[in-house]
């Protein structure tokens, strides 16, 4: 009965209640989030991607997947590079992070760079990238772009900071077997050693950044 009521005069509480526990638990996430939240925060997750596993290994790190926190219609979105590059509630990002764990970064001296006009420019050069597609191969060209490619490079266009440091794919742990399989898929016998390659564990570990607890 007190639900019945509480519904009547809540209908959003209906929503949320009703909604799959994950994705319920996800949302609270995000309203307790949100006030510490500020428009190009970084924000990184373990993905559950087919190409998560070797990411990790390659890089001995759990955080392979990242993106970049927008204010759209008074909600908070990601600008990431997924299939294609677009931006997703942050309630589902959430949602699709194994074990919805997640961690928020900010740029260190963000109260004097990223002034109004700053995140204008950032949410502009985001928004250039929408519908470029996902680069599976993990090449440093802008027609195709993956996470930690398309974050790192609106910021350096934006601010000319360089969030994380670029490497050769070759630095890489590429020893372990799934991390292998996953070349040769990709590439076949002629693996692009040399490629520049800004993976999403450099960025998290930038001294350029900060936690945001």
């Amino acid at each position: 009965m007190l639900l019945v009521v509480a519904y009547g005069m809540y209908p959003h509480l209906k929503r949320l209640v009703q909604r799959p526990a994950g994705r319920m638990q996800a949302e609270l996430t995000t309203l307790r989030l949100s006030v510490k939240l500020r428009e190009g925060d970084l924000i990184f997750q373990t993905s559950q991607s087919a190409q998560s596993q070797a990411i990790q290994l390659a890089t001995h790190s759990p955080y392979s997947h990242c993106g970049m926190l927008l204010r759209q219609g008074g909600e908070w979105q990601v600008l990431e590079a997924v299939q294609p590059v677009s931006i997703t509630p942050l309630e589902q990002w959430i949602a699709r992070g194994k074990g919805q764990h997640f961690v928020v970064k900010r740029l260190r001296d963000a109260d004097q760079v990223l002034t109004p006009t700053v995140v204008r420019r950032l949410r502009d050069t985001g928004r250039r990238y929408w519908g470029k597609p996902y680069d599976l191969y993990f090449g440093w060209s802008d027609e195709r772009l993956y996470c930690s490619e398309l974050v790192w490079k609106v910021y350096h266009e934006v601010t000319g900071r360089q969030i994380g440091r670029l490497q050769r794919l070759r630095e890489f742990d590429l020893s372990h077997p799934a991390v292998q399989a996953k070349l040769r898929e990709r590439y076949g016998r002629q693996l692009p050693l040399d490629e520049l390659v800004i993976s999403p564990v450099r960025m998290f570990e930038s001294p350029e950044l900060v936690e945001v607890r």
